[in-house]
């Protein structure tokens, strides 16, 4: 297990060095793009929102600062998390076993949306398998849908945001058109707002990306709530730790979160 530990730890720091990681630089690239030619000034207003969470952290690493904005105007925010995190980081032995897991990510959810504002009686776990999102029966997905609307038409919020419908991550694109398909469903007027994850990462420009997937991108300034934002960052101690270095601080020292209002077809 120590050896594993070890390489695991010295993949990561090699990884950390730009020149030895095509990803960063691709990410990095495609992020500045975004940020400085291909996007538009983004304001927080007064609508209220639902985050869709596919796992405990996506929710505070793509959407902490607009969560922290939003609920220092008191605007009523619900973060709902699809999946139970139990498979997280499987190759990682020394990470806590499935079952002491689950709680752990639940814990560390509820304490990251207390720092960001978030009060516990409006977070709401679904708790389906992490990594099955994709191969649910039928019964389990009209199941899911029906709750999804049932939680939309309950709360009526003016927006929704939910990860890129191509973020190369098979629990995050479903969540995306899971969300869809229930916002379709639920017959309110609202607004969807996608925001990235891992799309800059795993997702290589001209193969499994393109320039019409990158469309209506807006950039919103976190400044003054971005030390919030890392604060609940780093209470998910389960999780830090094994992601690639580089991946995280694009989002500890980013003082723009970007979000996608393009709707294309699924």
């Amino acid at each position: 297990m120590q050896i594993i530990m070890y390489l695991t730890k010295v993949f990561y720091k090699v990884g950390d060095i730009p020149i030895f990681n095509p990803l960063y630089i691709h990410a990095y690239i495609i992020h500045q793009w975004l940020l400085n030619f291909r996007s538009q000034p983004l304001s927080v207003n007064q609508k209220s929102a639902i985050i869709f969470s596919p796992h405990q952290d996506d929710e505070t690493l793509g959407c902490g600062g607009l969560i922290a904005l939003k609920r220092e105007m008191g605007i009523p925010i619900k973060v709902i998390f699809l999946t139970d995190g139990q498979k997280s980081h499987t190759a990682t032995p020394w990470v806590q076993p499935p079952e002491n897991l689950i709680q752990v990510r639940k814990q560390e959810a509820t304490t990251a949306l207390h720092i960001l504002g978030v009060e516990v009686s409006d977070i709401h776990f679904f708790d389906l398998i992490d990594g099955t999102l994709n191969h649910l029966s039928n019964e389990q997905y009209q199941n899911t849908i029906k709750h999804l609307v049932e939680l939309i038409q309950t709360f009526k919020p003016g927006e929704i945001y939910v990860p890129h419908r191509k973020d190369n991550h098979p629990d995050h694109e479903c969540t995306y058109k899971f969300i869809k398909a229930a916002v379709d469903q639920s017959q309110i007027e609202l607004e969807i707002l996608q925001y990235p994850i891992w799309i800059f990462w795993l997702s290589p420009l001209f193969i499994k990306l393109r320039f019409s997937d990158l469309t209506g991108a807006y950039r919103l300034c976190i400044n003054s709530v971005l030390e919030q934002k890392k604060r609940a960052i780093t209470v998910y101690k389960s999780q830090t730790p094994i992601l690639p270095p580089r991946f995280l601080k694009s989002f500890l020292l980013n003082h723009h979160e970007i979000f996608f209002k393009a709707q294309p077809k699924i």
